[in-house]
């Protein structure tokens, strides 16, 4: 037998033997061990113990099978008939032995290629009013921009920072626009002129003006982002996302509104927001959540929530707690710029606990695959099937 079958053809027993192998696995080795006999190069000194446990079941499987082959015949399966009805079974699973192999060593690339996929990180491009590009995640730390009378300077910590000058006699920026843009697999955080915080997530832009004034802070999200408002009772600071307007004085809160989610949510951590959608309006209180429909015909809806799970991101993890598979698969595709595929019926299987979002991808497809689910990764594409059971 060449070294690769009876390399893999171990490897079957070994599972087999442990009650892990698939169901085409243990097919395949019941067929298999009616030629123990006329393959003794299999069974060693060394691993003769591993098919002990096994053989008895599996001959008695193959005997049953030609059994039944012999009652399908007019005459009687003479002796060297069994042992040709085994030389056809042999021949027959040949073909099953060689697509296990291929199976196996397909998996096996999928896993070396997703070892290659790395998590994101701080990567950011801002859009200055003038339509010039900066690729923040390339640039030394230190001041990147000026504005008028508003320094923009990245720190050592991955931040870009919104400062007024103190030289005086500038004109105002106000009426000027910004935009910081995350790629997939890129986030950023930021400091507006009023002192401001804002995290954006992977595969999302926030536009803002260069410097506040007047009696509002007005701020456009797209995709997701945690902010932290500086309190200024005479200018309310207000996020529009989508169809939906949030409206705070000062406080915490975090907003989903990706494209290809169905809702905008809002999770406030602390303080009080007002949120509204054509005329509906709603306030939350601290560990509640406004859901907005995205063509807005529910109105929007208050939920009391997990707010760890909902800003669990800006942590740096992943946070499941009863989500569907294609709900995992679109986070885990913006944080690790890939495309995702599905193959057939996935299992309704629903999801619960924590990835660290510096995992490299094959390490959360190794936790993910353990409900029941199976991967290929072909470049940076993932398809995603059902995966076969006993």
């Amino acid at each position: 037998m060449d070294n690769i079958y009876k390399r893999y053809f171990l490897q079957i027993i070994n599972k087999y033997n442990k009650g892990t192998a698939t169901k085409e696995e243990k097919e395949f080795l019941e067929s298999y061990d009616s030629i123990f006999d006329l393959k003794d190069d299999l069974v060693t000194a060394e691993n003769e113990a591993e098919f002990d446990d096994v053989k008895f079941s599996i001959k008695k499987t193959i005997d049953q099978r030609i059994d039944r082959y012999q009652k399908k015949q007019p005459f009687y399966l003479r002796p060297a008939m069994r042992y040709a009805a085994a030389v056809v079974i042999f021949f027959s699973i040949t073909g099953t032995l060689y697509y296990l192999i291929n199976q196996h060593n397909n998996q096996q690339q999928s896993q070396q290629t997703a070892q290659n996929i790395h998590p994101g990180g701080n990567k950011a491009i801002l859009v200055l009013a003038n339509g010039s590009h900066i690729t923040l995640d390339s640039v030394q730390n230190g001041q990147v921009a000026k504005q008028s009378n508003i320094n923009i300077t990245k720190t050592g910590g991955n931040q870009l920072v919104y400062a007024k000058s103190a030289t005086t006699g500038q004109q105002s920026a106000d009426q000027q626009q910004n935009t910081i843009i995350t790629p997939n697999g890129g986030q950023y955080q930021l400091v507006l002129p009023d002192g401001t915080k804002v995290m954006l997530n992977a595969a999302s832009s926030l536009s803002y003006p260069v410097d506040f004034s007047g009696n509002e802070r007005v701020v456009h999200l797209d995709g997701e982002a945690y902010f932290e408002v500086a309190k200024n009772k005479k200018m309310p600071f207000r996020v529009i996302a989508g169809i939906q307007t949030v409206e705070v004085l000062g406080t915490h809160f975090n907003i989903n509104a990706y494209k290809d989610e169905t809702e905008i949510k809002t999770t406030l951590l602390e303080g009080s927001v007002k949120v509204s959608s054509g005329s509906n309006a709603i306030r939350i209180a601290p560990g509640e959540q406004a859901v907005t429909g995205k063509n807005g015909d529910n109105g929007i809806l208050k939920h009391v929530v997990d707010v760890d799970k909902e800003t669990a991101w800006k942590n740096g993890l992943f946070s499941f707690r009863d989500d569907d598979l294609k709900y995992v698969m679109r986070q885990v595709a913006r944080w690790y710029d890939i495309k995702v595929a599905y193959d057939g019926k996935l299992p309704a299987e629903r999801y619960f606990g924590e990835i660290p979002r510096s995992s490299n991808l094959s390490d959360v497809f190794k936790i993910l695959e353990l409900n029941g689910v199976h991967f290929e990764v072909q470049n940076k594409t993932v398809t995603i099937s059902a995966e076969k059971t006993n």
